[in-house]
Parts: C-alpha cells; sequence; structure tokens
C-alpha cells in the first residue's frame, strides 16, 4: 500500500465537493477513528483514522458500531464542530497532512473558526482539533508529552506545531527537465538507487510510486531503442538497394548515440530524459485530476493502491471511479481485524491448545473402544478354561483346549498366569470381559462428550475471528464461568457488567429488524430471554455460527434471505457458497440442561442454501443495541 501525498492529494481534491456542507453528527467508534456525518451540498459520511496501521481518510459507505458512551474526544468535537459549516479542505504542501477548517456559531451566536488537523503519518499519526486564530489546541485523538517528543507537545492548551518538514520539492511545481534533473542529482548520496533518489527529492512520493516512474521509463527507453533500430535497418536497406551503401554498412551522419542505449539514470542521460517524459506526464494527470485509482493483488497475496496504473506489478487489477472507493475497498474492516487478533492472541492460542488436546483424546477413546469390541473374546476364553479346570494345573503358562464355540472345533492356545489356580485365571479372564463390556458405554459417552467439547471450542474460535472488541470480554468471561480461564480480577475491584448484552440490531430492505447474536452470551440472551415464541430463528446447519432472530411475521422473502446471508456471514462457512441454513420458530428451540452456552436443539425446520452477498450486508443499517 501506498497512502502518499500525491494519493492525499486526490483525497483532497475529491473532498471539495464538500466545502459548504454541514456537520450534522460525529461519532468515535474507536481509539483510533472518527466518522463525521456531512448533510448539504456533497454529503456523506467522512472516515478519518489515525490508526497506527492504517491511518487513513475517505469518504465512506461502511457502518461502524458506535460505544455507547462516547470518548472525551468525540464530545469535544461534537461541541466545537457539529453543527458547523466546512469552509475549507487542503492539504499541506504534498505532504500526508490535510486541514478541514469548520465554521461555526457557538451558544452566544458569535462565529468561530476551528480546524481539524488530520497527520496521516504512520505510527505517529494524529487528529487534532485547534482554534483557527490562536492555533492553540483544545485536545488530539493521540497525546504527545514531552517525554515522547521533544520536538513538539500535542496537548490540550498547547500552541500547535506542524510536524518536522522533510525539505523536499512539490514534484507538481517542477515543469522543466534541467529542474528535474538538478533535483534529482541533489536528492540525496548519489550512490543511491534511483527509486531512492526520487523518494529524496520529491514530496509525496512514496517508493511504490517511485518504482512505477521507473519501470515506465525502462519501457519506454525500451521501445525508443526497438524504434531506432527499425530505422537503422529500413535506411540501410534503402541504400543498398540504391547502390549508395554497402550492406549493413552504417552512414557516418548516422552513428549517432541511441538516445536510450545509456541505462544509467544520471542527470542528462537518455535515461533522464525518458524517466522525465513519464514524470512530467504523471505529474500532469495528477494536475488535471485525471487519476484512475487502482488496486492490484499480487500473485502472492499482496496488495498495493495507487492513483494511477500499477504496471510494474502483475496480478488481479481492480479499478475505481474515485479515490474513496478504492481506499474503501483496499482497507475494509482490515484495522478493526487487526486490533482484535492482537488483543485475542492469547485466547486464540488457548482455544487452539483446547481444542488439539481434545482431538488428541478422542483419538485416544477410539483406541479403547476398538479394544474393546473384543470383550465377547475374554468371555469365551474364560468359559473355556471353566470347562477344562480339571486339565489345568497351577504353574502352567498356557494350555490348548478345543474351542466348541467354533464351528470347526478348532483348538485354542489360552495363556496362563502361572501365579494363579486354574479357576482364577478363569476368573481373570471374566473380568476382563466385565471391564471391556462396561468401558463400551463409558468410552462411547466420553467420546460423544468430547466431541461436544470439540464443537464448542470451534464455535468459540469462529466467535473470536468475528468478535469486535466488546465481544472479546465477553467471551472470555464465559470462558471464565465455565472454569477454562482463571478470574484476573478476584484480587482486584470487579469489573461492572452491563446488565443486558450488546446485539447488533439489522434493518433489512423491507424495513424488519433482525437481531444477531456474536457470542455465546448475545445468542443465549437473544434466543432465550428476547426474542418472542413466535419470532423466525435461524443458524447455519451442522456449522458453528451467530443466533439470528427476525423479531416480526409480517415479513417477505427479501427479510428471509438477508437473515440467512447474516447467519451464514457470522459463521464459520462466511466464506463459502451455498451455506446451508435452518429456520423455524423460536417456541422450537431448547436448550438442553446442563449444555454448554449456546448449545440448543431444535425441530420443525426448513433448510435454505444462501450465499453471501457482503456488499449487499454492507448496505443494510445496523446499530448497536440492548
Amino acid at each position: 500500500m501506498a497512502l502518499d501525498g500525491i494519493v492525499t492529494r486526490a483525497i483532497v481534491s475529491e473532498f471539495q465537493a464538500c466545502v459548504g456542507a454541514r456537520i450534522h453528527k460525529i461519532h468515535q467508534p474507536t481509539e483510533h477513528d472518527l466518522v463525521l456525518q456531512m448533510r448539504g451540498a456533497g454529503g456523506g459520511r467522512l472516515l478519518i483514522s489515525a490508526n497506527p496501521t492504517y491511518p487513513r481518510l475517505h469518504w465512506t459507505e461502511m457502518t461502524f458500531l458506535n460505544p455507547l458512551e462516547p470518548p472525551m474526544f468525540c464530545m469535544l468535537l461534537r461541541k466545537h464542530c457539529e453543527g458547523g459549516v466546512i469552509e475549507a479542505v487542503r492539504q499541506i504542501g504534498r505532504e500526508r497532512i490535510v486541514h478541514i477548517d469548520v465554521r461555526q456559531r457557538d451558544e452566544l451566536g458569535d462565529l468561530s473558526l476551528k480546524t481539524i488537523v488530520v497527520e496521516l503519518m504512520g505510527r505517529h499519526s494524529n487528529i487534532i482539533l485547534l482554534d483557527s486564530g490562536s492555533g492553540t489546541i483544545y485536545d488530539g485523538i493521540h497525546h504527545v508529552t514531552p517525554a515522547i517528543s521533544s520536538y513538539r507537545i500535542v496537548m490540550p492548551g498547547s500552541r500547535y506545531t506542524a510536524p518536522p518538514e522533510q525539505d523536499k520539492t512539490d514534484p507538481l511545481e517542477v515543469t522543466g527537465f534541467t529542474r528535474f534533473a538538478e533535483l534529482l542529482a541533489g536528492g540525496g548520496d548519489s550512490t543511491l538507487a534511483p527509486e531512492k533518489r526520487l523518494v529524496a527529492a520529491f514530496s509525496g512520493m512514496s517508493p511504490l510510486l517511485a518504482k512505477e516512474l521507473l519501470y515506465r521509463a525502462k519501457e519506454a527507453a525500451g521501445a525508443a531503442e526497438e524504434t531506432h533500430r527499425t530505422q537503422l535497418l529500413a535506411r540501410n536497406e534503402a541504400q543498398n538497394e540504391g547502390g549508395r551503401s554497402q550492406a549493413g554498412t552504417v552512414p557516418e551522419d548516422d552513428k549517432s548515440p541511441n538516445p536510450s542505449s545509456d541505462s544509467s539514470t544520471t542527470p542528462g542521460s537518455p535515461d533522464a530524459m525518458a524517466l522525465w517524459r513519464v514524470f512530467d506526464g504523471l505529474m500532469e494527470e495528477v494536475r488535471q485530476e485525471r487519476c484512475v485509482p487502482e488496486i492490484v493483488q499480487t500473485d502472492s497475496g499482496k496488495s498495493f493502491f495507487s492513483i494511477t496504473e500499477l504496471t510494474h506489478l502483475q496480478g488481479e487489477r481492480s479499478r475505481f471511479d474515485g479515490i474513496s472507493r478504492c481506499l474503501e475497498a483496499f482497507y475494509g474492516d482490515k484495522a478493526e481485524r487487526d486490533t482484535v487478533k492482537q488483543r485475542a492472541t492469547d485466547l486464540i492460542r488457548f482455544l487452539n491448545n483446547e481444542k488439539n488436546k481434545n482431538e488428541k483424546k478422542l483419538e485416544k477413546l477410539q483406541e479403547t473402544l476398538e479394544e474393546a469390541k473384543d470383550a465377547e473374546k475374554y468371555r469365551v476364553l474364560g468359559e473355556l478354561l471353566t470347562a477344562y479346570l480339571h486339565s489345568i494345573k497351577k504353574g502352567q503358562t498356557s494350555v490348548e483346549v478345543i474351542n466348541y464355540y467354533d464351528e470347526e472345533q478348532a483348538p485354542v492356545t489360552i495363556a496362563l498366569d502361572p501365579l494363579l489356580t486354574p479357576s482364577e485365571n478363569a476368573q481373570r479372564y471374566f473380568r476382563k470381559y466385565t471391564k471391556h463390556k462396561n468401558s463400551q458405554a463409558v468410552v462411547a459417552e466420553q467420546m460423544e462428550r468430547t466431541r461436544n467439547e470439540i464443537v464448542y471450542l470451534e464455535t468459540l474460535l469462529q466467535q473470536v475471528d468475528s468478535a469486535s472488541l466488546s465481544d472479546i470480554g465477553e467471551i472470555r468471561d464465559e470462558l471464565v464461568s465455565e472454569g477454562y480461564l482463571r478470574d484476573r480480577t478476584k484480587r482486584g475491584a470487579k469489573r461492572k457488567k452491563p446488565a443486558r448484552p450488546t446485539l447488533l440490531c439489522y434493518t433489512s430492505s423491507e424495513g424488519v429488524a433482525i437481531w444477531v447474536g456474536k457470542n455465546n452470551t448475545q445468542n443465549e440472551y437473544l434466543t432465550n430471554r428476547l426474542a418472542g415464541p413466535s419470532d423466525t430463528w435461524l443458524h447455519t446447519k451442522d456449522i458453528p455460527g451467530s443466533h439470528v432472530v427476525i423479531r416480526d411475521s409480517g415479513f417477505g422473502n427479501v427479510t428471509l434471505e438477508e437473515a440467512a446471508m447474516l447467519a451464514a456471514h457470522y459463521s464459520q462457512a462466511s466464506g463459502s457458497s451455498l451455506v446451508p441454513v435452518d429456520y423455524t420458530q423460536v417456541r422450537y428451540v431448547r436448550k438442553p440442561s446442563g449444555a454448554k452456552p449456546g448449545f440448543v436443539i431444535y425441530d420443525h425446520q426448513k433448510t435454505l442454501f444462501i450465499t453471501p452477498d457482503e456488499q449487499r450486508l454492507k448496505q443494510l443499517p445496523v446499530q448497536v443495541k440492548n
């Protein structure tokens, strides 16, 4: 990926449409992200993210789950910016810094001008609200103290200091080859690779874009060289036909250097000129806002995006009609998924270990069951020893007798313990028979419990995979209550638990509420307490997944189809097609006595096969409710 200064310019250009729009609502769904709901000309939802790994700024159509209590920074923005009008959106230089000026009328009716500063700089990314006149910081989504940085402070009341300048040249201001060559020569150590010299010389230039320019220049130079050779051959043939020169001889006036024969990028060399041409062509496209955003997924599985075609990469290409759509498609929910994965690493490891232990236990139980199938053999041996007691003496290690249970009356050798009497040896075989016979029922019961345990652990792994940050805490609490984990809060202050778990409530295309539980705590509350007997309950057939309830009886096939898609989406088969989903009324769903959390049995069900349409699900309105 490469959210560089050139991409930032394309974003700012796209945001000019919202100048004059009013900020209707401000939400902060996570500690790094803001969503501004605009109304009026160019309205929409603006996502601003200071995520250390995925900083970004673009229009969004995604649905975000907001916390029940907004964070302090969100409340501050609502106070100073909600209801305000966007005055300007501007990029600072060609850097990844964007200023959004907001004009708002305060409680006394006086106009004030605030600036939302968006700094998209990797782990140093930040969102800062400041007074436009004085430059005083109201607050930042991330605080920077003197202990963190000696260059600047981002704290309430301090004066805003911009990030340190890199002393690079704006590539859009370079309009001649001579200036380009000077900058390329002075853009760092002359021993640097051409790609690094481009990055060092021009602001907003990412290594990805530099590689693309060099590749295009090389291709253009190769094409020019091929054209030059073709022209020389054609001229030689023409001269040979006229008898003006010998075959294969090049006239002195044609022995000029090939404009693309030198592969170096030294300023003034032919390749430097080729590089300038592709550089100037791309910058002109940027000036004219003729960008073609593209995502390339390479064969190795890595994805890259830019505002221009990435010809140096091979793979599956996707083009978009705007940079926001490109960024939305590229990032998706990567940021939240990565954060959840980091917070749940130990939980995933524990669940996988428990699952592996139970799978090994199941294998051993299966071996024991196979051995227990020989119980009848031990009974027969005991009966034969009893019949031949008169011919057996203590101290024998074996005895050969006729097996009268066999149709062919074949002889059989029975091993004996020389320390036992013949009668005690017979009783030893009868005890083995009883033990193995009784163990069949016990082992079968243990195998059933172990299989259920594996299903339960697989369900939890699936729930962690689709969990939000708040869901992780509920899954941990469940494992504590079930005795899998120790209660970390036992010695300290107990965390106050909400009276009711939060659930996802989607609204179908027909306006019907569809409720989704994302973990066992939510599933049990949804199915056993919230849902009514006549509500429709859905779940993937024989696949770990979420409980889904349609809390209405007057719905059509569209709502049923979308509810089934949600059941498949929040299941272990989320990436599959034609996923079987059972649906029935809640009155036919019940939890067996002593069953694991979230486990239910049901009947009177019907099954439909559905392929989740992710784009369609993203367009469904969703809220967090309890």
